[in-house]
C-alpha cells in the first residue's frame, strides 16, 4: 500500500533510523496519521534494502493483536517474529494498549541489535513507569492533523480536485480540518461523521481506559464548552461560571482534572500568557487551542468561519509542529497573539483576517509589535491582504505562508 510522506515529520526521524540506543515515540492525537507514518518509515527501510524478515510490525488496535495486554504476551510475539540475524527494525503502534510494555521495550533495547518506533495517542504514554525506566533513552516526535500544505499535497495524492483560488481552498481547509481520513470524503456531512467518532474513539480508548470520570455528562459538557471556545481568554473561574449558568456545577478541582485530561488525549493544547519585559509565565487566564478545527466544525451546525480565533488556531499548531514554544505575549498594556520560541530565538506573531478594513484595526495590530524593541522577526498574518511594509515588520498571508511551509 502506497502512503503519503509527511516528509516534515520523516526529515526530523531519518537520522535516527538505525539508532539502537534510542526508542522513537511518535505521540499525537489519535488519527492524525501516527501509524501511516510508522509504515511509510518501514516503506523507506525496504527501498534501502532492509529484508522483510528485519523488520517486525504490530498494531495493537488491529484483529489479530487487540488480546495482546500484558508485558508477557509482547514480548513473546516479539520473540517469535524476531529470528533474523543483524539489526531489526521493531515497530509498535499504539503499545501503551500493554500493561508493562516499558519493561519489555527496554529489554529489547538493551540487546543492541533493536532499532524501536512505537507510537501513542495520548501523554499517558510518556508519563510514570516510562519516564523513570527509560529517561534520557527515548525521543518523542509528536506528531499533528495536517498543516495547509499537506492537505493540498494529500489532496493531490488522492487526485481529489483543488481549488484554483488558494484562499478559497485555505477556508475549505478551515472548515474541514486536517485528519488524513477526512480528506478521502467528498462530502463535507462524511467529514463530520467520521471527526465525531474520531471524539468517541478518544474518549473510549483514550480517556475511559486511563481516568475514572465518574460523571461523564459533566465531562462532555466541560469537552463542548472548551472545543466551542477555542482561542478566547478564559480563567478556571470563567469557566466554572459559564458552566453554572447552563446548570452544570462541578468543583474547581474536578475542572482542572477534565482539562489536563483534554490535553493528555490532546483534543486541546494550552497556552499560556508571558511578560516580555519580566521574562516570566502569567499565572490565572490562558487560552486553549484545538488540535484540528475539525473538531469545532463537525460538532456544531454553523458553518461559518470567524478568522480571529480559526486563524489564530492554525498559526499555533502550525508552529508547534514545527517545534515552536508559543505564548501569548503582555507588553505594558498590550498583548501580542503569539511569541514563538525556539533554542533562544524568538519571533512574533499578531495574526487577524484582515488590516485593511479600517486605520484603526491596522494600528491595533501593528503597535504591539513596534512597542518590542528588540531586533527579533515581528510578522503580522493576514487572510489575504495586499502586503504591507512597515517599520521592518514582515507581512505575510497565510494560505501563502503555510502552501510555502515558510517558517516564522
Amino acid at each position: 500500500m502506497k502512503y503519503f510522506k509527511r516528509e516534515s515529520y520523516l526529515q526530523k526521524i531519518r537520522g535516527f533510523y538505525n539508532d539502537t540506543e534510542i526508542i522513537k515515540v511518535i505521540t499525537g492525537v489519535r488519527r492524525c496519521g501516527k501509524s501511516s507514518l510508522m509504515q511509510t518509515i518501514a516503506q523507506e527501510l525496504r527501498d534501502k534494502g532492509v529484508s522483510e524478515e528485519n523488520i517486525i510490525y504490530f498494531d495493537l488496535d488491529k484483529r489479530g493483536y487487540r488480546n495482546i495486554k500484558t508485558s508477557d504476551q509482547l514480548e513473546k510475539i516479539i520473540e517469535d517474529d524476531a529470528i533474523a540475524k543483524g539489526l531489526k527494525y521493531l515497530f509498535i503502534d499504539e503499545v501503551q494498549n500493554v500493561t508493562g510494555f516499558e519493561e519489555v521495550l527496554n529489554g529489547f533495547r538493551d540487546e543492541g541489535d533493536f532499532s524501536i518506533f512505537i507510537t501513542g495517542s495520548n501523554s499517558y504514554l510518556l508519563s510514570g513507569e516510562f519516564i523513570t525506566k527509560l529517561t534520557g533513552r527515548y525521543i518523542e516526535f509528536e506528531m499533528f492533523p495536517l498543516n495547509f500544505q499537506e492537505y493540498l499535497g494529500m489532496k493531490d495524492f488522492l487526485k481529489k480536485p483543488i481549488d484554483s483560488n488558494l484562499v478559497q481552498e485555505f477556508d475549505n481547509y478551515l472548515l474541514e480540518g486536517g485528519f488524513p481520513k477526512a480528506v478521502q470524503y467528498d462530502s463535507i456531512q462524511d467529514k463530520k461523521t467520521y471527526i465525531t467518532s474520531v471524539i468517541t474513539e478518544i474518549f473510549e480508548k483514550d480517556i475511559k481506559r486511563r481516568v475514572k470520570i465518574r460523571n461523564v455528562s459533566a465531562f462532555q459538557k466541560v469537552q463542548q464548552y472548551l472545543i466551542n471556545n477555542f482561542g478566547a481568554t478564559t480563567s478556571l473561574q470563567n469557566i466554572l461560571d459559564e458552566l453554572e449558568k447552563n446548570g452544570t456545577k462541578i468543583k474547581r478541582e474536578t475542572l482542572n482534572s477534565y482539562i489536563k485530561i483534554l490535553c493528555d488525549a490532546k483534543i486541546l493544547y494550552e497556552c499560556n500568557r508571558f511578560d516580555l519585559k519580566s521574562k516570566k509565565s502569567i499565572a490565572g487566564e490562558k487560552k486553549y487551542y484545538l488540535s484540528d478545527l475539525g473538531f469545532y466544525y463537525a460538532t456544531n451546525t454553523d458553518n461559518r468561519i470567524n478568522y480571529g480565533p480559526v486563524m489564530e488556531n492554525v498559526a499555533f499548531i502550525y508552529a508547534r509542529s514545527n517545534d515552536y514554544s508559543v505564548s501569548i505575549g503582555r507588553i505594558g498594556k498590550l498583548e501580542c497573539d503569539f511569541i514563538l520560541r525556539k533554542d533562544l530565538e524568538y519571533s512574533y506573531l499578531q495574526i487577524c483576517m484582515t488590516i485593511m478594513s479600517s486605520k484603526e484595526t491596522e494600528e491595533r495590530e501593528y503597535r504591539p509589535l513596534e512597542s518590542i524593541k528588540d531586533n527579533y522577526p515581528k510578522y503580522v498574518i493576514t487572510r489575504s491582504d495586499p502586503v504591507q511594509h512597515r517599520n521592518g515588520i514582515i507581512h505575510k498571508n497565510m494560505p501563502d505562508l503555510m502552501r510555502n511551509g515558510e517558517l516564522f
